[in-house]
């Protein structure tokens, strides 16, 4: 298992949001809300109850209305990773932000995920499941039937032991990634610099056997337009009742 606790995370927030215009005109998705709270906002609440003390955030797209954004938060620790000066992707992000993140495991949360937790919270499951003796990478992975809002034909299969293969193509695959992960730094050793998808990063590890995943317990939703919004607050909603 891991060594000790995991206390860092990044979060991947530098994206343009365009498939939600017109709300990310003036803000960035990160900062559009879902039942009043932004989808940053929720990750980085369910990041300070999983006893993470600092997130690296990176920023590109209206980066400067969300650096204004995070400076009002206490808790976590915010760092930002500035990609300003370029398009990095989501791969590239980590690997410019790797002298903030430090040599040991860490939580990579994408900054528009969202999910209503089942009986147990799901970060906290992940740092219990983390094993680096034998992971590069640990994601959690969502049931894509059940979803909210996901219509798409899935990312991975997984085996009893929780070993992952990616979807072929013109396969379906029962489970889709639900933007949140604990990776080791080493995993980008000998990673390109500039802009690269961390999908590549993923195959690294499943091809050197070292690529797992974990079930979400509970439900997740993708909200990838407005009206997506409005689904995933009619399910917090329901499931509030």
């Amino acid at each position: 298992m891991s060594a000790r606790p995991i206390d860092t995370a990044m979060v991947l927030a530098a994206g343009f949001g365009k498939r939600m215009l017109p709300l990310t005109e003036k803000v960035p998705k990160p900062m559009v809300k879902v039942d009043g709270i932004s989808l940053i906002d929720r990750v980085l609440d369910r990041l300070r109850d999983a006893g993470v003390k600092r997130a690296v955030v990176n920023v590109h797209y209206l980066g400067d209305v969300l650096v204004r954004h995070l400076a009002s938060r206490m808790s976590p620790t915010i760092e930002i990773s500035d990609e300003r000066d370029a398009i990095l992707d989501t791969g590239g992000g980590v690997v410019r932000a790797l002298p903030l993140l430090g040599d040991a495991p860490f939580f990579l949360v994408n900054s528009d995920t969202i999910w209503i937790e089942g009986a147990t919270p799901n970060l906290p499951r992940l740092a219990a499941a983390f094993d680096d003796a034998k992971m590069d990478a640990l994601l959690l992975l969502a049931p894509a039937a059940g979803a909210v809002g996901y219509g798409g034909p899935g990312d991975f299969s997984m085996n009893p032991e929780g070993l992952l293969a990616k979807r072929g193509e013109r396969e379906v695959a029962p489970f889709v990634y639900a933007g949140a992960a604990i990776l080791h730094p080493w995993l980008f050793r000998d990673a390109p610099r500039g802009a690269f998808s961390l999908l590549r990063s993923f195959e690294k590890a499943e091809s050197n056997g070292r690529l797992f995943g974990l079930r979400l317990d509970g439900i997740w939703m993708h909200v990838g337009t407005p009206d997506a919004i409005r689904d995933a607050e009619d399910a917090i909603r329901r499931r509030a009742e």
